[in-house]
């Protein structure tokens, strides 16, 4: 089962390889990582997304809570989160294909970010499924290479990483 965790953790050198290995030491395989400064410069976001069963999340949880770098943990779930990644794929795209990908990517709102003679590169940011569904669409004209950004995550309403169930006290710091 797929999880996403947001961990906001301490703007420092070493955090990310520190979080990193706590997910390595336990084979747990990261099949996407995000990391980012906050909007106080102190901290920094870590978005992993990783497969396992719900208990062995929760520990994983548990094990990053007790770091001292690691201020708060979040599981974030579809229905209460939005998620995003950017993808940016280089098809072929000559005179004669050239119109039918350009609509392809307008009803995906692909922006194109380079136009060669025979290829156009697109950018694409959504979700999982929506970036599948546009490959998917892509590949018959062909598809030369594809990079895919890792996953980056907010809760929808007014709660905020510091303020979610699975945090430990936050030690009282102004965030903004």
């Amino acid at each position: 089962m797929k999880h996403v965790l947001s961990v906001y953790v301490e703007n420092q050198p070493g955090v990310l390889v520190r979080v990193a290995s706590m997910f390595s030491r336990r084979e747990f395989n990261i099949d996407s990582l995000s990391v980012g400064v906050t909007q106080s410069p102190e901290f920094s976001r870590i978005t992993v997304v990783v497969h396992g069963e719900a208990n062995l999340i929760e520990q994983m949880i548990k094990q990053l809570e007790k770091m001292p770098i690691v201020k708060a943990v979040q599981r974030l779930d579809s229905e209460t989160a939005v998620t995003r990644g950017m993808t940016m794929i280089k098809v072929l795209a000559d005179e004669d294909k050239r119109l039918d990908v350009l609509k392809l990517a307008e009803l995906f709102r692909a922006h194109v970010v380079d136009v060669q003679t025979t290829t156009l590169i697109f950018e694409i940011t959504g979700n999982d499924e929506k970036v599948t569904a546009f490959l998917r669409l892509l590949k018959p004209y062909g598809i030369l290479e594809v990079i895919r950004t890792g996953l980056i995550a907010l809760e929808r309403g007014e709660n905020t990483i510091i303020n979610c169930r699975n945090t430990r006290e936050f030690y009282g710091k102004n965030l903004l």
